[in-house]
């Protein structure tokens, strides 16, 4: 059986949000990490942040907090490897901090897959989008994942299916991968929920 444990990706500059720390602004009374944790504890014990700003307000969310590796925000994939080789999982799970719906049953679904087609990553797609920070990925992958980016590539997507990544379908629920890019859709969504 593998073990896995998750990692919730807080560690880039959000310039879209003004750079605004995107996990820690309020949705519904709540960071969006917040969220996040309460989605993902129902589905996994073992959780931790990778952040790169921030960490003691991280920290407050009682779980693990540790920054990126390589310096200067490289991107997720960054925060992926330094994610990765802290593992003493087999797979760890991987969510961005801006997608306070993500499915309940998202481990299950990539677990099935990986458990079926054992390959080295699973991401989800709604059927319209890939969502390549949705993912599980194999700590088989450091070496590779740490040549690439010496390579100086950042894409998630490509490096995944370089590796032969399998795409799990989430498409009955392409709500639950809404997320938050700008502080006006913070502003707008907060203001439908008073």
């Amino acid at each position: 059986m593998i073990t896995i444990s998750a990692v919730i990706l807080a560690g880039g500059k959000a310039r879209r949000m003004q750079g605004a720390d995107k996990g820690l602004q309020i949705l519904a009374g709540k960071p969006l990490v917040a969220h996040i944790i309460r989605r993902l504890q129902p589905q996994i014990a073992e959780i931790a942040i990778n952040a790169n700003r921030h960490i003691e307000l991280y920290q407050q969310f009682g779980l693990p907090v540790f920054a990126d590796e390589l310096a200067d925000f490289q991107g997720p994939l960054s925060g992926m490897l330094t994610s990765l080789k802290r593992a003493t999982s087999d797979y760890v799970l991987f969510v961005p901090c801006d997608c306070p719906f993500l499915p309940l049953n998202l481990l299950e679904k990539l677990k099935s897959a990986v458990l079926i087609s054992q390959p080295l990553v699973a991401y989800a797609t709604d059927g319209e989008r890939e969502h390549p920070t949705f993912c599980l990925v194999s700590r088989q992958l450091c070496p590779a994942l740490s040549a690439y980016l010496d390579q100086g590539e950042r894409r998630m997507l490509q490096f995944m299916l370089q590796q032969g990544a399998v795409a799990v379908d989430f498409s009955e629920q392409k709500k639950a991968f809404r997320n938050f890019n700008t502080l006006q859709e913070l502003a707008d969504e907060n203001d439908q929920t008073l």
